[in-house]
């Protein structure tokens, strides 16, 4: 039987999603857990493979289970033997033809920017900070030159191994909520490294140091280069995969970082 699960993680906790010889990846620490409940290796797969440091409230993973368990066990059953940081939210039974990063229709990004003079004390690793103020309607007008499909090579890690660097981005929301400033992304899927780089690039357009149309400029560029650098992986969480209903996983599989609470 093929299993669909719903889980969150703190990013700082780990190297990333993708499995490590070290064994210090979430992809890790789940398929451990999966495998002492199992009584055999267990192997999963996720709908997106983030970096160290990046979080999710919304992931999903599939695996094919190799024993009959209750749906509980591989929730509560699998908490008990994960470590913090990283936690089963939900399980569901998928046809044998569902995966979680193939079947996927959509995701979605948040990412907190913590936009104050002092770094984060309580609220280290858990957003991103820029020391100096920004200015959230020149960034929301060079985020709308992004929308749509396009070739965003100029978005992209060096080490990026998608096949096309065409994607198109569906919704970019920039709000401040108080020393917050919480950008929103929401596209087809997205290219290694490409909302850091995005939010990067915003920031530069927020602080000054480029007028908004300079991200359209960039962006039809192609040229990694002309963009700003990578932004910290701390305050980027994954927080929704969308899927065709007739899989039937909960709907939406989106959940908002607490610390925004």
């Amino acid at each position: 039987m093929r299993v669909a699960l719903g889980l969150e993680y703190d990013g700082g906790r780990f190297c990333g999603w993708q499995s490590q010889p070290s064994g210090c990846g979430v992809q890790d620490a789940l398929e451990r857990a999966l495998a002492a409940i199992a009584g055999r290796f267990v192997r999963v797969a996720a709908a997106g493979r983030t970096d160290s440091g990046v979080h999710a409230t919304a992931q999903v993973a599939h695996f094919d289970a190799p024993v009959e368990r209750p749906l509980t066990a591989w929730v509560r059953g699998v908490n008990s033997e994960l470590p913090q940081g990283v936690a089963v939210l939900w399980a569901q039974p998928v046809a044998d033809a569902f995966h979680a990063r193939f079947s996927a229709t959509g995701r979605a990004y948040t990412y907190l920017l913590l936009n104050r003079a002092s770094r984060p004390g309580l609220a280290a690793g858990r957003v991103g900070w820029f020391h100096r103020p920004l200015d959230v309607e020149r960034m929301r007008a060079a985020a709308s030159l992004l929308l749509g499909r396009h070739d965003f090579s100029a978005f992209r890690a060096a080490e990026c191994q998608a096949n096309s660097p065409l994607r198109e981005l569906r919704r970019v929301e920039i709000e401040r909520r108080g020393e917050l400033v919480v950008f929103r992304f929401a596209a087809d899927a997205f290219l290694q490294h490409m909302v850091r780089n995005l939010v990067g690039s915003l920031v530069y357009v927020g602080k000054g140091r480029h007028p908004p149309h300079w991200i359209g400029e960039v962006l039809a560029g192609r040229d990694r280069a002309a963009a700003a650098p990578t932004f910290a992986p701390d305050g980027l969480y994954l927080t929704a995969v969308e899927y065709d209903n007739a899989w039937g996983l909960p709907q939406p599989c989106a959940r908002e970082p607490l610390v925004m609470a």
